[in-house]
């Protein structure tokens, strides 16, 4: 087994799971000879030019996103896709790896490996991750794009979720990039702080599930007593809706509370059905989910179309996504 000359260059490969490039090798004293005696041996195997894996046998995604990242050279990034799957936004592990370098320099793709020219790559960059990589705020903003609303709001949602950063953080991202697809709408969620006043998630609902919809009007902010109010109360059917504005989960004590909520309306024979961002984004499905939830109640109406690209057939059982 091969050993580094010096503890500045193991704690380097190490860090770089086991990776090091000539020029790092070679400035750390390796000369020439024993790197080219290390490759004609077998203890090292080159992954790309000039970049040489010292454990033979890793073959995981950590050595290839970092071998990338070596291989392009200063200032490159995991971006988008690759980004994700290193912070945990993406599930499925990306066969290529997805590299941005800054403008202008020149990096030509190659197999297996995505280069892409960035000019706020630099800006962009979380100063404290590693392998390097896109910020958490800017990567979900970037894995939105070319996609509809419901993704971009899922995302930022996962984002907060696994406390990759703050809605504070996603909203000054979003500050950045004027021209982000469904800006304003995720703007709108991001900043709905759902504090028990009629926050822009329950007039959303009013608005493009219920109205749209043809849904019976129900109660807003029906009081329940000790100053507390249910979002939504279709006291008729016993039915209520708690519309949570906020992306992302909101605390166990938060989740105990909502709990216990829930089972109290239990008693007095009303059924909570809970609503979120997602959910909103778009309307229609939600809106044939809560009609057939009243006709199971005692509600005689149907809901209607909300357009003619809306998913619900009218007039039948709910149908949506056709």
């Amino acid at each position: 087994m091969w050993t580094p000359p010096n503890r500045l260059l193991a704690a380097r490969i190490a860090g770089q799971f086991g990776l090091v490039t000539r020029s790092q090798a070679l400035g750390a004293g390796v000369t020439r000879k024993a790197v080219a005696c290390h490759l004609d041996s077998g203890r090292w195997i080159v992954v790309h030019p000039g970049v040489y894996l010292t454990t033979p046998g890793r073959s995981d995604w950590s050595v290839r996103a970092m071998s990338a990242l070596l291989w392009a050279g200063a200032g490159a990034v995991l971006y988008r896709v690759s980004a994700g799957y290193a912070w945990g936004l993406v599930r499925a592990e990306p066969e290529v790896i997805e590299v941005a370098v800054p403008y202008p320099r020149l990096v030509t793709s190659r197999e297996l490996i995505a280069v892409t020219r960035s000019r706020t790559s630099p800006a962009r960059l979380d100063p404290l991750a590693w392998p390097h990589r896109i910020s958490a705020p800017h990567t979900a903003l970037d894995l939105s794009s070319g996609h509809d609303i419901d993704r971009a709001v899922t995302l930022a949602a996962r984002a907060l979720d696994l406390r990759l950063c703050t809605s504070g953080q996603l909203v000054a991202a979003l500050s950045l990039r004027p021209k982000q697809p469904h800006r304003a709408l995720l703007l709108e969620a991001l900043t709905d702080v759902g504090d028990g006043s009629e926050s822009a998630a329950e007039l959303r609902y009013v608005r493009d599930v219920e109205r749209a919809h043809g849904l019976p009007r129900g109660r807003r902010q029906a009081p329940v007593g000790d100053g507390r109010r249910r979002d939504i109360e279709y006291e008729e059917f016993g039915v209520v809706v708690e519309i949570d504005g906020r992306l992302g989960h909101v605390g166990w004590t938060n989740r105990q509370r909502d709990g216990r909520r829930d089972r109290e309306a239990a008693a007095d024979g009303r059924l909570t059905i809970r609503v979120f961002w997602p959910d909103l984004l778009p309307p229609c499905a939600l809106a044939g989910e809560v009609g057939t939830i009243l006709r199971t109640r005692g509600w005689t109406g149907w809901p209607q179309r909300c357009g003619p690209h809306c998913g619900l057939r009218e007039g039948s059982v709910p149908l949506w996504g056709t």
